[in-house]
């Protein structure tokens, strides 16, 4: 990625110029990444879905994402990935699909017939069997499983 990028990761902010060290910060836990030109209302909008633990991805990073992932051979990748959710109920892997589908909480809700507090506690106990701290994780976990394309 040649335009600068801004990590969320909590109060941390970093600019980054490539599209490896925006993947990198993706796994590791950053909650999102802006591009430079992201207007102010956008801005305190990531933010405060970062302070929510909810992820905001600017529309050019999230192609990035996509189109990087799709372009790489994930066959090899898929078995370990796939043996990793082993651990979910099947309940908490709908979740993850979701997640995956890039849905928040409340549309989760809404599409799985439940409460956004359960959603939310399915949440906790993905980044506690997962070992993830925000939903950007979750998601690059189900896409990586081929749960979502």
């Amino acid at each position: 990625m040649h335009e600068h990028a801004t990590s969320i990761h909590g109060a941390v902010h970093e600019t980054f110029d490539t599209d490896d060290a925006v993947f990198r910060a993706l796994e590791t836990g950053a909650t999102g990444f802006l591009l430079k030109d992201t207007p102010p209302t956008e801005l305190l909008r990531a933010v405060r879905l970062a302070a929510a633990g909810d992820a905001m991805l600017s529309p050019a990073v999230t192609r990035r994402v996509i189109d990087r992932y799709t372009a790489e051979d994930r066959s090899s990748r898929r078995p370990a990935a796939l043996d990793e959710l082993r651990v979910l109920t099947e309940r908490e892997r709908e979740v993850l699909v979701e997640i995956g589908n890039g849905l928040a909480n409340g549309a989760i809700a809404t599409r799985l017939h439940m409460s956004e507090a359960t959603v939310k506690t399915h949440v906790t106990h993905l980044f506690e069997k997962l070992d993830a701290t925000n939903q950007v994780q979750l998601a690059i976990a189900a896409f990586r499983a081929g749960l979502v394309e």
